[in-house]
């Protein structure tokens, strides 16, 4: 049986702020911006196995666009601290609005989860929560900690939020002990206002080099066709290396609904090849860059690549 192909109306995950509604037209996408609908026994499984544990996903609240894909392989981003984000970014589909109250049996169903998954390697983020103090910190804290005691084979990899540059509240992640620490920078500067507009992008760039420093494998990622000029993608590629980030991730932006932002342009696959050479010379271990790239697309290969590659 044939699988059915359905095209893309998904972006990739992130954080989100507020942003004006721009009610923009949806443009048509390009061939190679196709995806396989969500089945399969592995699919079925993972689906259950959320459910059971009343889970949160980004796969899910981000709609994104490898989801099928991933599910079958029994992988999935899961998403801690709720599904909604007390921001409302121009590019991402999470809800945003007034979070319920912290949910602190959260961090143990996530452990359980990836106990029952036997996964080698995990990836959690989460909304932002910038009506707590430590924005989440604590829950972050605990989640790693739990995670880490139910499956201890498992390699634990976080994307994390800004937490409004509270860097106690960073260095309690940092002292649970992740394995790879991400956070993504998402576009260039000039972007940042129309994009991003609550988040601020030395800040992201400080949170990057606090963990790099540290020790951490530090990872970040951006999205492409959604403003950016090539020559400051350039720069900013450069800034995020200077910073000590190893791990890049590259991607097309996909516009969600017609109130976010539009796609400024499509980014071909030979684009994001070279964009990927560059990146490689510019030093970083690991770049994924292509239209379907999200932050944890194939993170367990990345991780292993990274473990790879030259010190």
């Amino acid at each position: 049986m044939t699988a059915r192909i359905l095209p893309l109306n998904v972006i990739s995950e992130g954080s989100a702020e507020p942003a004006v509604s721009v009610s923009a037209p949806m443009a048509r996408k390009p061939p190679w911006l196709k995806v396989k609908m969500p089945a399969g026994p592995g699919y079925q499984r993972l689906r259950a196995l959320i459910d059971e544990h009343q889970l949160h996903t980004v796969c899910e609240s981000a709609r994104c666009p490898n989801m099928g894909e991933c599910w079958a392989r029994g992988t999935a981003t899961l998403m801690i601290l709720g599904d909604v984000c007390t921001r409302s970014c121009g590019f991402c589909n999470i809800a945003t609005g007034r979070p319920p109250a912290l949910d602190l049996d959260e961090p143990r169903r996530v452990a359980q989860a990836v106990a029952l998954m036997k996964l080698r390697h995990v990836v959690i983020t989460s909304v932002n929560r910038d009506e707590l103090n430590d924005g989440g910190a604590a829950v972050w804290a605990d989640t790693i900690r739990q995670v880490r005691a139910a499956s201890p084979g498992s390699s634990i990899e976080v994307l994390i939020p800004d937490f409004c540059g509270k860097w106690p509240a960073l260095q309690m992640v940092l002292d649970a002990g992740p394995d790879i620490l991400n956070h993504n920078v998402e576009t260039v500067p000039s972007q940042y206002q129309r994009v991003r507009p609550q988040a601020k992008y030395q800040r992201s760039l400080e949170l990057l080099e606090r963990s790099a420093d540290a020790g951490f494998a530090t990872k970040t990622g951006l999205m492409l066709g959604i403003g950016e000029k090539r020559d400051e993608l350039l720069e900013t590629l450069k800034d995020i290396k200077a910073v000590g980030v190893s791990i890049l991730t590259l991607g097309q932006y996909l516009q969600p609904t017609r109130e976010h932002l539009p796609v400024d342009r499509w980014v071909t696959p030979e684009e994001f090849a070279q964009w990927k050479q560059t990146g490689l010379e510019l030093g970083f271990s690991v770049v994924e860059s292509g239209p379907l790239v999200r932050s944890s697309y194939h993170a367990e290969e990345q991780a292993d690549q990274r473990r790879a590659a030259p010190a």
